[in-house]
């Protein structure tokens, strides 16, 4: 039997007539290798042994998948996230990592177990947006798990998922919003729905906002907070004030004229109807509330009424959020620089509002060059 040094691991030959080969590891335990001919052998003790020398060799006990995610997600993950991400997180890999690759051993996922996984979610008819939700989730677990010399590397690098299909986004052009202006007017969330399409905020942000947040001397808007529902499954219903979304989500807005116009209108409204709530008043400062100062119901308070105005101008079923989208779609098609649109949405990178408003790059591009044509042309 030949032998090596300490550290350097040692060949053998079995009595069953395998090779084999045992390396000394830092935690004072060896790691066996085995083989069917001595070059085979020979191989995977050069390859544990650069792994070894470059901090890679994997120490650490086998564990399932279905064990590393439980705890990832739980002790590690859920402290960095905010709740409803940590929902969303909760939600893939209980219904969906977990019984399809949970019963696998970490350090044995293969490239093949993912891309069936993949492939049979698609079958099942999941978008390919899913899917990469799926992919990229599972993704931030074996990072970690690769930190923690847990494995080698991370398998979803050898994967590809699919590819994101470009679903064209529902907006309203300028002669439908102005239509939506028209029907709003004198309806009690008016104020709220001048916000909406003016500013292109959140739901969440909305229905966060306080007045402290908001100067009607100038004009101008903070976001600090958005007010999001607690899970269920985490500690029954409800809803909190909580962070906004990333750092570029908390930012300044500076109020368009007739929206400004509209959110004094609301306050003086406001200020009348806490009179006559008198002690039934609760007071948290909200700019859209109850008629007793609670946040109101994104369902009852907003939806509802959202739909029932598309109704009677009779403009498309659009939703809530694609007032977002319109807001950006009608800046952009104006001329207002993606960067600048970047931070009245709040997008952590102007790549994302490019990628999401790719639409209106064209119109934006025969603007521009009719602009050049005028001043070069001639």
């Amino acid at each position: 039997m030949a032998r090596r040094g300490h550290g350097e691991g040692s060949i053998y030959h079995r009595n069953d007539g395998r090779w084999a080969a045992a390396i000394s590891l830092d935690n004072g335990k060896r790691k066996t290798l085995y083989g069917k001919t001595r070059k085979e052998v020979q191989e995977k003790l050069k390859k544990a042994l650069h792994e070894q020398q470059e901090g890679r060799m994997i120490t650490a006990p086998q564990q399932t998948i279905k064990h590393y995610l439980e705890y990832w997600l739980e002790e590690v993950h859920r402290q960095s996230i905010r709740i409803r991400t940590y929902e969303r997180y909760e939600e893939i890999v209980r219904l969906h990592l977990l019984p399809a690759l949970g019963h696998h051993m970490l350090q044995k996922l293969a490239p093949q177990h993912l891309q069936t996984f993949y492939n049979s979610k698609l079958r099942e008819g999941l978008s390919a947006t899913t899917v990469i939700s799926f992919h990229n989730v599972l993704h931030k677990a074996l990072d970690h798990a690769m930190r923690w010399r847990l494995m080698a590397y991370n398998v979803c690098d050898l994967v590809s998922p699919p590819r994101r299909k470009h679903i064209e986004l529902e907006t309203l052009n300028l002669e439908q919003a102005q239509q939506f202006l028209t029907t709003v007017r004198g309806c009690p969330q008016e104020a709220l729905f001048l916000l909406a399409i003016g500013t292109g905020m959140r739901r969440g942000e909305i229905m966060g906002l306080k007045w402290r947040d908001i100067d009607l001397a100038t004009g101008k808007l903070q976001i600090r907070r958005v007010l999001t529902r607690i899970p269920s499954r985490v500690s029954g219903k409800g809803y909190i004030e909580d962070e906004p979304k990333s750092e570029k989500s908390r930012r300044n807005i500076v109020l368009p004229s007739f929206v400004l116009e509209g959110l004094k209108q609301h306050h003086v409204r406001q200020l009348e109807a806490k009179l006559k709530a008198g002690p039934r008043w609760e007071e948290h400062d909200y700019v859209f509330c109850t008629s007793v100062g609670t946040h109101v119901n994104p369902d009852r308070d907003i939806q509802e009424p959202f739909k029932k105005l598309l109704k009677k101008a009779g403009l498309p079923n659009i939703r809530f959020h694609d007032l977002r989208h319109s807001a950006a779609t009608l800046m952009l098609s104006m001329g207002v620089h993606p960067k600048i649109v970047q931070e009245i949405l709040g997008h952590s990178r102007i790549n994302m509002t490019l990628d999401v408003y790719s639409h209106v790059l064209p119109t934006m591009q025969q603007e521009a060059m009719r602009k050049l044509n005028d001043a070069l042309g001639s």
